[in-house]
């Protein structure tokens, strides 16, 4: 019987551009550009959920659900700096999708922390499954799912490498039978989203659920966030997937004219 897979990762709750549920977004006075974003992010983000006609069998989440202390730009950029909290928006982002199974993998310990794991009290309010990393076979399929991937690139010629290299060091140890030799490979972590594959694989970076806004983003970056969700259909060892991914009105720059 086919299942339906929502893939997804990189909400960083707690940040005012992570994805915010409406109890705690900021003040329009106080921060009105920030406030607009959370917005229209929670408003797309529950078009994703709503127009999802099927039931979701499997909820992929793959790491940074919460965006931790914020030290590298003193916190000015929290919304709370309780990870406690963070994990509690996490939780109501989540639970929307309703899913029969959740899969997590943990993020990066700057964001989820470095000697506690507050994505475990995550996992826990879903009763999800998490661990570094995850092999998981769906009606035939196996999937390797891990936050970070082998490499990521600032050029857009170049971003296809990480993943491609995650393949083939997936096949390198299935030859060792240290791993399953995994016909999809997610991985998350970049805000960006690519793809490579060929015959028998894909690999990929999930979209991010963070906005470009943030300082890090604005002063140090120079490439495109992709925001949104990924969805499989998987059916006796194939699949079908759709990449879902929105342009924010409210994270376009303004032109100014002088």
């Amino acid at each position: 019987m086919p299942k339906n897979i929502v893939a997804l990762g990189d909400l960083h709750c707690g940040h005012i551009a992570g994805l915010t549920p409406p109890e705690w977004w900021v003040s329009k006075a106080a921060a009105p550009k920030a406030r607009a974003f959370q917005q229209e992010s929670w408003q797309r983000y529950k078009q994703f959920v709503n127009n999802f006609e099927e039931r979701v069998d499997v909820l992929v989440v793959n790491g940074d659900t919460i965006d931790g202390r914020g030290e590298r730009s003193g916190s000015v950029e929290l919304i709370t700096t309780d990870r406690n909290k963070q994990a509690d928006m996490a939780i109501r982002c989540l639970e929307l999708w309703n899913a029969r199974k959740v899969i997590m993998t943990y993020g990066t310990p700057y964001h989820t922390g470095q000697a506690e794991n507050f994505e475990d009290r995550v996992a826990d309010a879903l009763d999800a499954d998490i661990a570094n990393q995850q092999f998981v076979e769906i009606e035939g399929v196996v999937f390797s799912i891990k936050h970070k991937p082998a490499g990521t690139s600032s050029v857009p010629h170049g971003r296809h490498t990480g993943v491609a290299r995650d393949r083939l060091w997936n096949v390198l140890h299935a030859d060792l039978k240290n791993q399953p030799k995994a016909d999809v490979i997610l991985r998350s972590h970049a805000h960006y989203h690519t793809y490579a594959g060929g015959p028998g694989w894909l690999a990929m970076i999930l979209p991010a659920l963070q906005g470009p806004k943030s300082r890090y983003g604005e002063r140090e970056c120079v490439g495109v966030v992709d925001w949104g969700v990924v969805y499989f259909t998987v059916n006796k060892g194939s699949y079908t997937w759709k990449a879902d991914i929105i342009r924010m009105k409210s994270a376009q720059a303004n032109l100014k004219k002088l």
